[in-house]
């Protein structure tokens, strides 16, 4: 099976001609296909409208575009890659359907958990980290500069996790954030930072993949002054708030927060490590 998505970026004032182009297009698409001996499921296409919720207000209708016939009716949400993305890029919908499924995981745990002795139950945490903080990091670099709201549901599905891991044991009466401490769990917000700071080592470090290279420039000041030797990124401006989310203002935010230390790591071991322990303790 194939996936094939199409983007256009419409401007209110141009909307219609856009749009007539994104439809041509459309139609070369399916030509191509059938050219090739494959075909368009139109039951499994769907199609969505970005924006802001000022700017979706205000923007003009947007007529429904068709594939071989058909007519896709424009959704309130559409999962891309696991990721559950809406109208206004809130990620309700996807926080809700992760809360979900960590707590689901960890109902079957506290099923189990006591038939486990504590050491069984810290060697079970092993598991769980795999199965379910696996699902908090995918894709949560998505989640910077999201509600507070969506990363307090997250948090609370994690903090119940550490609780019935740590149950029956003489740690389960701490805090949450000491419980947190106790396994060696980075909270949400401060593993969203972990994803996007080791993200951009990478980027740094290898210059892959190019399309996101090319969005990281590095600080240069107008004079020389101290800090141009602290291995900073350009932080470029903002024309709204909601841009403070986009990879080319979270990087280098993020990056220019960490200490120089932590930036001038060899390897990439040696940066997550140091990296972890650096927001532990800005945390704690």
């Amino acid at each position: 099976m194939l996936t094939t998505q199409l983007y256009i970026a419409l401007k209110a004032s141009e909307s219609s001609a856009q749009l007539a182009r994104f439809s041509s297009c459309l139609s070369s698409l399916h030509d191509w296909f059938c050219h090739n001996g494959l075909s368009l499921n139109s039951s499994k296409s769907e199609s969505i409208l970005f924006g802001s919720c000022q700017r979706t207000l205000s923007f003009p209708v947007v007529t429904e575009p068709t594939i071989a016939g058909s007519t896709i009716p424009i959704s309130d949400s559409i999962k891309v890659l696991g990721v559950i993305l809406d109208t206004n890029l809130t990620l309700k919908q996807h926080t809700l359907a992760l809360c979900r499924n960590i707590h689901y995981h960890s109902r079957a745990l506290r099923h189990i958990r006591p038939v486990l002795s504590i050491s069984m139950a810290l060697l079970a945490s092993s598991v769980v980290a795999a199965v379910v903080q696996s699902r908090l990091d995918y894709a949560n670099s998505l989640l910077y500069g999201t509600s507070a709201i969506n990363i307090r549901k997250l948090q609370c599905a994690q903090n119940t996790l550490s609780r019935i891991v740590l149950s029956n044991s003489p740690y389960r009466h701490l805090s949450a954030n000491s419980r947190l401490a106790h396994l060696h769990w980075l909270p949400v917000d401060m593993r969203i930072k972990f994803k996007i700071a080791t993200l951009t080592y990478k980027i740094l470090s290898t210059g892959q993949p190019t399309y996101l290279h090319h969005l990281l420039q590095p600080y240069i000041p107008s004079r020389s002054i101290r800090s141009a030797s602290q291995q900073l990124l350009h932080t470029p401006p903002l024309r709204t708030n909601f841009s403070r989310r986009a990879f080319r203002h979270a990087a280098p935010t993020v990056w220019n927060e960490i200490s120089l230390t932590i930036r001038e790591s060899g390897t990439l071991s040696t940066f997550k490590s140091r990296l972890k322990s650096h927001l532990f303790n800005n945390y704690s």
